[in-house]
């Protein structure tokens, strides 16, 4: 059994109440750490801290030189410690072994790397009028307190998405990680304080939403920032909080992403690549492919393909190396995802492989699902319109261009989106004309961390991102110099 507290000011701590709440893996639904239950009063003395870090500590003025050693000393810990940090995020939340080694903690070290390396070299503007004797130049300053309210199916990587842009440019921070998964934000700030990490820097608050700390720290006025990612409806409520002292916010949300397959298509990328889209990570993905529409000229072959790929997929206990798809990150999240199968039966979807829970041997004590693929589905049908976040594809077909076009944007969502097509033409069409944060052209998932990212419409407020991060992380003020004639 692991204890897991607050980090805040430099130094471990439990709840001022002595409340704790229990971590439960869904590998097998066993308790697996005891968490402290952060409160209005934790996340006070966390936002103290952070406030006396940055109006007092050396952070902000340190030298962008001095604060990226911190940050890739802290890098490269956490590559030290890589098996630990892995095997904590497949413990916590179930995601495969072998994605938490290669892809979610290298990345979480990349994204301190990068925005280390980032903030030393940016620029700022000048403007000369000589005409008039007048200089104007701009500095970038550092915000204030950030609060990183961060989501439960890439702990450590969204954690640190938000993290290293805030710390890099000079802000301080408090962490909410979800309740889901609280290990690898411990974790984090031990190698953080090992990097020597001024004290109160970097916060760590554990706990709830609604009525405790979370809700506490979008509302409270030491609080300059807020960045979140989660739910559209959790995005409106912090929204409304955090307007009674005007904070900044930057909101990545759902999403119920467009792939789009046209006739011309590669099938050998584009059954693969859309079967990636949709099945990684289980399905808790908010980037995910998962609507799926197929131009009607290769719509049955396709199905076919995409069926058979789905069924060869490895469901399994995460700690394997051999697992594509773990369980689900708890059981409530299970009951949700199962009630979406049985509504795509009810609203009359062919059910093509899977929907069920699997409930036979060494896997029916943890919350696993099979890959699920409904064919033949209406836009308008709720498994359509809502995020099931779990490994459930719908699957429709279009006749054109222009009808796949007006299918993808018929929802309230546009975080990402997939063209599949070799026509040069058809893939700058749909990536112009489906309103969408990202549009992936022949592939999935790739970033430059200097390109914007964020949603549209219910997906999301604002973007981060190279410049756009020290745009949202920094204050822009502007100096006038008036010379002698």
């Amino acid at each position: 059994m692991i204890t897991v507290r607050h980090f805040i000011g430099g130094e471990w701590a439990g709840s001022t109440d002595g409340a704790t709440f229990e971590s439960v893996s869904p590998i097998d639904n066993t308790v697996i750490a005891q968490v402290a239950r952060g409160g209005v009063t934790d996340a006070d003395r966390a936002v103290d801290a952070a406030r006396s870090a940055f109006d007092h500590g050396p952070w902000p003025a340190m030298n962008p030189a001095a604060r990226k050693r911190i940050l890739h000393t802290a890098a490269a810990l956490i590559e030290e410690r890589l098996e630990e940090f892995a095997a904590a995020e497949t413990r916590d939340m179930g995601k495969p072994i072998r994605e938490s080694r290669t892809k979610d903690i290298p990345r979480a070290v990349y994204n301190l790397r990068f925005f280390a390396d980032f903030a030393e070299h940016t620029h700022t503007e000048t403007y000369d009028k000589p005409w008039d004797n007048v200089m104007t130049y701009t500095l970038r300053e550092p915000a204030g307190v950030s609060a990183c309210i961060s989501p439960w199916n890439f702990p450590l990587m969204l954690e640190t998405w938000k993290i290293a842009p805030a710390l890099a440019f000079g802000n301080t921070v408090i962490l909410k990680p979800a309740e889901q998964s609280p290990l690898t934000a411990s974790l984090l700030a031990q190698a953080f304080a090992d990097a020597g990490m001024p004290p109160g820097v970097f916060n760590v608050v554990q706990g709830f939403g609604p009525g405790e700390a979370g809700e506490r720290l979008t509302g409270h006025p030491g609080v300059d920032l807020v960045t979140f990612t989660g739910e559209s409806a959790t995005g409106r409520l912090i929204m409304a909080k955090a307007a009674g002292t005007l904070k900044r916010c930057s909101f990545e949300l759902g999403g119920k992403s467009a792939a789009i397959v046209m006739a011309d298509a590669d099938l050998g990328r584009a059954v693969p690549g859309t079967i990636d889209g949709l099945f990684r990570n289980q399905g808790e993905v908010c980037l995910a492919g998962s609507r799926l529409f197929v131009q009607r000229p290769i719509y049955d072959e396709f199905c076919a393909r995409y069926v058979a790929a789905a069924q060869d997929l490895v469901v399994g206990d995460p700690r394997e190396p051999a697992t594509q798809v773990g369980p689900l990150v708890s059981r409530e999240h299970l009951d949700k995802v199962l009630s979406y199968i049985q509504l795509g039966e009810q609203e009359g979807a062919k059910l093509l492989t899977g929907g069920h829970r699997l409930t036979d041997g060494p896997l029916a004590d943890g919350n696993y699902v099979e890959p699920t693929v409904f064919a033949d589905v209406e836009n308008s049908w709720r498994i359509s319109q809502e995020e099931i976040f779990g490994p459930v594809q719908v699957i429709a077909p279009f006749d054109d261009v222009g009808e796949a076009i007006a299918l993808a944007n018929d929802s309230r969502y546009g975080l990402a989106g997939m063209i599949w097509t070799t026509s040069l033409d058809t893939a700058h069409k749909v990536a112009r004309e489906v309103r969408t944060g990202t549009m992936w052209v022949n592939c999935f998932f790739i970033r430059d961390l200097r390109a914007p990212f964020g949603g549209m419409k219910d997906s999301g407020i604002g973007r981060e991102g190279g410049l756009y991060s020290e745009e949202f992380f920094t204050e822009a003020k502007a100096v006038v110099l008036q010379f002698p004639s």
